[in-house]
């Protein structure tokens, strides 16, 4: 399927948004701050760069705020947390992750990478970085649900392969939960995306928040029903 999408040719433009540094304000209070005091819910960690953190659309309209919002509808007592920073790199991230862990998730939604194959990084390096922070979220207490992502064709077919393969392999060895495409339904989809060509509508994120809906929906309690 990722392939298939790619051979549009029309996702480089929906990449290319990871890679770019904020140019307006993503309003992003540390996980500290965003984290009310004495709330009893367990938090899921939305931990990425600039398609967590909803670049270009209203916060309300991110996809941790819809991921929010559907948990609220279904009664699933849960606070998610937006740790996204647009142009994030895996070394950024990792930079980070002990700080956004410091509230405590159940969840970790580690969405990083992007940034680290348009700049043609060596993915050596943003292995490793993603398994750390996966093995931090982990020792943390979290399980993880790893976001896949993937590249475009001018990357070259070797790198391509690598890449996209990387995600797959660093979930089963770390015994996480794999999302194989995080913009599965929205790239390549005009309707979907801004006037930039380049992030997600606020209708591009609920399908994005639906996708990471059901990649988590696994590791969620549900409330008890005691009739």
């Amino acid at each position: 399927m990722l392939r298939l999408i790619f051979l549009a040719g029309l996702v480089f433009i929906v990449l290319m948004a990871c890679s770019r540094e904020p140019e307006t304000q993503i309003s992003m209070a540390s996980p500290k701050t965003s984290l009310p005091a004495n709330d009893p819910r367990p938090v899921i960690l939305a931990f990425g760069d600039s398609l967590t953190a909803g670049h270009g659309v209203e916060l309300p309209e991110s996809y941790p705020s819809r991921l929010q919002k559907e948990l609220d509808r279904r009664g699933l007592k849960y606070f998610v947390v937006n740790a996204g920073v647009s142009g994030d790199t895996t070394s950024g991230g990792l930079a980070r992750i002990d700080g956004a862990l410091d509230v405590h998730p159940k969840i970790v939604i580690l969405e990083l990478g992007a940034n680290d194959g348009l700049r043609g990084l060596p993915l050596r390096e943003a292995r490793q970085n993603l398994e750390e922070m996966i093995l931090k979220s982990q020792a943390a207490g979290a399980k993880v649900v790893l976001a896949g992502m993937t590249l475009p064709l001018n990357y070259g077919p070797d790198y391509i392969r690598d890449f996209e393969a990387m995600y797959g392999e660093l979930a089963k060895k770390n015994h996480s939960i794999l999302i194989p495409f995080f913009l599965e339904g929205v790239a390549a989809k005009a309707e979907l995306n801004q006037d930039d060509g380049i992030h997600p509508t606020a209708r591009g994120y609920v399908i994005v928040m639906e996708t990471v809906m059901r990649s988590i929906e696994p590791l969620l309690e549900h409330p008890r029903d005691d009739h």
